[in-house]
């Protein structure tokens, strides 16, 4: 039987890297998973996956299955408490109701956009956190790496797949 070249490639720096997994957090439960669905496909070293998962599949090979724990410094950081503020109910005006879990784009100091949830609604204020959901958490991935080749010159100019 021949091996194909693309059978030997592994993850490298610049690889265009295509993989199924379930993430699962440090109870079992499945957070999310591409099962059933299209693989992810990603840029070996482009930041677009978080940095514990891609070290985690440098030079893996295709049809390798890989289990990754990765802690909250090295998945989506550590809960940031300053990220999570009460703001008066009148900063809400114009909206009817206000109810957990929704969502909102928030305007920083630097003039940037930040993503942020309604975790309280109180008589005194609505407390919202700007963490990421994953802040925090161990996670836990089961990986089957799919399909891996060079990524075009473009793609690495880029920064991620076409």
């Amino acid at each position: 039987m021949l091996l194909s070249l693309e059978s030997k490639l592994k993850i490298q720096e610049n690889s265009v890297v295509s993989i199924h997994y379930t993430l699962k957090g440090e109870d079992g439960a499945v957070l999310d998973t591409s099962d059933g669905g299209e693989p992810l496909n990603y840029l070996q070293g482009a930041g677009n996956i978080i940095p514990g998962l891609e070290d985690a599949l440098l030079d893996k090979a295709i049809g390798e299955e890989v289990n990754v724990t990765v802690q909250p410094k090295e998945g989506y950081g550590e809960i940031i408490p300053e990220l999570i503020q009460k703001m008066p109910t009148d900063a809400f005006s114009g909206i009817d109701k206000i109810e957990v879990g929704m969502e909102f784009q928030a305007q920083t100091e630097s003039g940037g956009v930040q993503y942020v949830v309604v975790t309280a609604v109180e008589d005194d204020g609505i407390t919202i956190d700007g963490n990421h959901a994953l802040a925090g958490k161990v996670l836990n991935f089961e990986v089957k790496i799919e399909a891996v080749r060079e990524a075009s010159e473009e793609e690495i100019a880029h920064g991620h797949v076409h």
